[in-house]
C-alpha cells in the first residue's frame, strides 16, 4: 500500500539524489555513494539528510511516510533554500559535528542536536 519508508534516511537512496542540483552536488553524491554506510563521511551525509528531511518527526501515519523516503529526500534536496555551495557547507558543518562527536568518545558537542539548517 505504501512506498518503502524507513524511520531515518536510507543510505541506498543516496545515488538517486545525484541529478537534483548542480555539478558540485553531483560530485558530493558520487563520492559519498562509493563509501561504506558506516564511513564517517557517509554518516555525516545521512545525518544531514535526516535534518533536511526532518526524519525525527516522521511517523507511520504522516503524509511524508506514505510518500516514502526516496520521494521525501528528493523533495528535501530540491527545496533546500540556498545554492549548492550552501548545501555542501551544511554537509561540511554536519561532518565536522560528527567528527567532534566521535573524538569526544560519544559525548555530543554543543549544538549537536540543533536541527536547524542555518
Amino acid at each position: 500500500m505504501y512506498p518503502k519508508a524507513e524511520i531515518l534516511f536510507p543510505f541506498p537512496v543516496t545515488p538517486r539524489l545525484r541529478n537534483l542540483r548542480g555539478e558540485k552536488w553531483a560530485e558530493l553524491v558520487d563520492r559519498i555513494s562509493q563509501l561504506s554506510e558506516t564511513d564517517p563521511d557517509a554518516l555525516a551525509f545521512i545525518l544531514m539528510m535526516i535534518r533536511i528531511n526532518n526524519c525525527l518527526k516522521c511517523y507511520s501515519g504522516s503524509y511524508k511516510f506514505m510518500r516514502g523516503c526516496e520521494a521525501c529526500s528528493m523533495q528535501g534536496v530540491m527545496q533546500f533554500k540556498g545554492e549548492d555551495e550552501d548545501l555542501i557547507a551544511f554537509y561540511e558543518r554536519t561532518r565536522q559535528e560528527l567528527l567532534d562527536y566521535l573524538e569526544n568518545d560519544g559525548s555530543p558537542p554543543e549544538g549537536f542536536y540543533d536541527f536547524q539548517q542555518a
